[in-house]
């Protein structure tokens, strides 16, 4: 077996639902090895996670800067290979490029920055460094989000005609209507989360999965934002309409204020053969649609799927998995790229996903605050 790769975190302590999604993920195929991180800005709480995770706290740094300048005076073959950011969103670009420009290998959560710009010129730094980037688009790593891909990639759908991608939330809604409460969060503070809260949350893994799934690229977009309240100045509403090709058109829907609802993740592709629909709170079921036959479904695990789904599936077939399985999926891949090995391009989202992200984020703010313009994407 190979050895594991040696990897740094910073962010994910103490109950952050990301934190133990991507340590779970880590360990899933017993390819990596958590040797250090920097947990929380405050030191002592880093200690006490380590200790609470029984890590060893010889290289829980105090900080960032720390931990770079640490781990460059091990020897190559003991210091950290890739580094998982996990912080809010202000800290991605800062910690990716100057891990970019020391030799590390990244895993970033998204958005991967907080502008366009920042975006590009990370982009001309790993392309410098020519190390391994990924960015989390963790819903790429479903098996049937990866049969849907490999399908539609097949021609099984023939030419696409629409596309509809929907991310429906309410976590917002009991914080949004007290004042004190939305002035508090780091999602609905411009200086934390960058210009958007819910297109930048959640509405750009929709537009991912436009793009995963298709193939295509979203050229241009017409977009219309709810705030809910005047001294609100992010965005917990959104409806985007979207033009692929020129005969191709769709819309993402996104809102962190759709009450009542949890993680409502969907998407639905459709084209001259046929339609696909997968929904993420009911992942290993993907719907196939046809004008001449009945309704299909395809489930994970069964010969028919293709490798990469296949190659993404752990269980037996009728053995729920979910979305440490995803997260695990693209960890794997990332492995394998950093190791040299060969890997299906599908494996996990690459740096250009990432600026492909913050180019639909800005473009939607600039289409909204134009007055629900046409904008068109690079």
């Amino acid at each position: 077996m190979p050895r594991k790769i040696r990897l740094g975190i910073l962010g994910g302590g103490g109950d952050s639902l990301i934190g133990v999604l991507h340590r779970v993920a880590a360990h899933m195929f017993d390819s990596y090895e958590i040797v250090g991180a920097v947990f929380s800005p405050v030191h002592e709480e880093s200690l006490a996670f380590a200790r609470q995770i029984d890590l060893p706290t010889d290289r829980i740094y105090p900080d960032f800067d720390t931990l770079v300048a640490e781990e460059m005076k091990l020897p190559e073959s003991e210091r950290m290979e890739v580094c998982a950011v996990l912080t809010p969103n202000f800290l991605h670009f800062p910690m990716a490029k100057k891990l970019l420009e020391h030799g590390f290998h990244v895993i970033c959560e998204k958005p991967m920055t907080t502008t366009y710009e920042e975006a590009k010129i990370l982009e001309d730094a790993q392309r410098s460094a020519g190390t391994v980037f990924a960015v989390t688009h963790t819903y790429t790593g479903y098996p049937m989000v990866r049969q849907m891909r490999e399908m539609i990639r097949a021609g099984e759908l023939g030419r696409i005609h629409k596309v509809d991608a929907q991310y429906y939330q309410g976590w917002i809604n009991p914080i949004i209507h007290d004042k004190e409460k939305r002035s508090s969060v780091w999602r609905l503070d411009p200086k934390k989360a960058g210009i958007s809260s819910c297109m930048g949350d959640i509405g750009v893994h929709a537009f991912n999965m436009v793009e995963y799934t298709t193939g295509l690229k979203i050229r241009s977009l017409l977009c219309d934002f709810n705030y809910l309240y005047d001294d609100n100045q992010m965005d917990v509403d959104g409806t985007v309409l979207v033009r692929l090709d020129k005969h191709v058109k769709g819309v993402i829907r996104a809102s962190q204020v759709a009450t009542g609802e949890e993680n409502g993740l969907a998407i639905s592709i459709y084209g001259e053969k046929g339609g696909l629909r997968w929904e993420q709170e009911r992942p290993n079921f993907l719907y196939r649609l046809s004008d001449s036959g009945p309704l299909q479904v395809y489930k994970p695990g069964h010969a028919y799927n293709s490798p990469l789904s296949l190659d993404g599936t752990k269980l037996p077939p009728g053995h729920p998995e979910g979305i440490f399985d995803a997260m695990g999926n693209i960890y794997r891949g990332v492995a394998r790229a950093i190791r040299g090995e060969a890997y299906n391009d599908g494996e996990f989202p690459t740096i250009t996903d990432g600026v492909r992200g913050l180019d639909f984020i800005e473009a939607t703010v600039a289409s909204h605050k134009g007055g629900n313009i046409w904008v068109d994407l690079d």
